[in-house]
């Protein structure tokens, strides 16, 4: 079985809801899924000032909260990340910035990854963000699986981001639609399958 953790920072609720949805294609999709939050470091005072931050906070406070450990276990990791000036979000930085021992360990070679995002805007760094997180990759020797335009869904919907699905917001009054939904779902889909060959091509090698 292919073993999948999908890994989100969330302020608001509109990664925190393309990530569920990606868990729950993947385990469509015959993988073990592990949903995680990575942990919420901005100052409580920062979050007061935003009600629907703090209501997300509240409401996601039963999500498990992301452990290095989770990567050492995965086969596919999927991040979903808000764009914060064109960059991934602190948080899910701070998170990643932990798994120096894995990665001097080999521990992070070959594993398979695509990433998600969500902006306010239409020109918010969607691709940005995404090929920032593909700089990390890189030095894990991880293999990156976009969605390219590889389904017809990436036409169909109109939000066909090959690097990665990608949310518009427009200033949070928006949350992800059908379309938004049906590109993450074949994003994990499409990641799952290359993964799930993968593994059994190097275990057959």
């Amino acid at each position: 079985m292919t073993n999948v953790a999908v890994i989100y920072y969330s302020s608001t609720g509109h990664v925190h809801t393309l990530a569920e949805s990606a868990a729950a294609a993947a385990g469509k999709a015959g993988a073990e899924v592990r949903l995680r939050r990575v942990a919420e470091t901005a100052a409580e005072a920062t979050i007061a000032t935003s009600p629907e931050w703090a209501e997300h906070l509240a409401a996601t406070g039963g999500v498990a909260v992301a452990q290095v450990e989770d990567l050492d276990w995965a086969d596919v990791i999927l991040f979903g990340t808000p764009t914060r000036f064109g960059l991934p979000a602190a948080q899910l930085k701070a998170f990643i910035d932990s798994t120096g021992e894995l990665w001097q360990q080999g521990r992070l070679v070959n594993k398979v990854v695509s990433s998600f995002t969500s902006t306010s805007t239409s020109h918010g760094g969607q691709e940005s963000t995404l090929l920032a997180l593909n700089n990390t990759f890189y030095h894990w020797g991880a293999i990156i699986v976009a969605p390219g335009y590889a389904d017809p869904v990436q036409f169909a919907t109109g939000n066909g981001n090959p690097y990665g699905t990608s949310h518009i917001s427009h200033d949070d009054t928006t949350p992800p639609g059908e379309e938004n939904l049906s590109a993450i779902e074949f994003q994990a889909r499409r990641t799952v399958e290359i993964a799930t060959a993968l593994k059994t091509g190097m275990q057959a090698a």
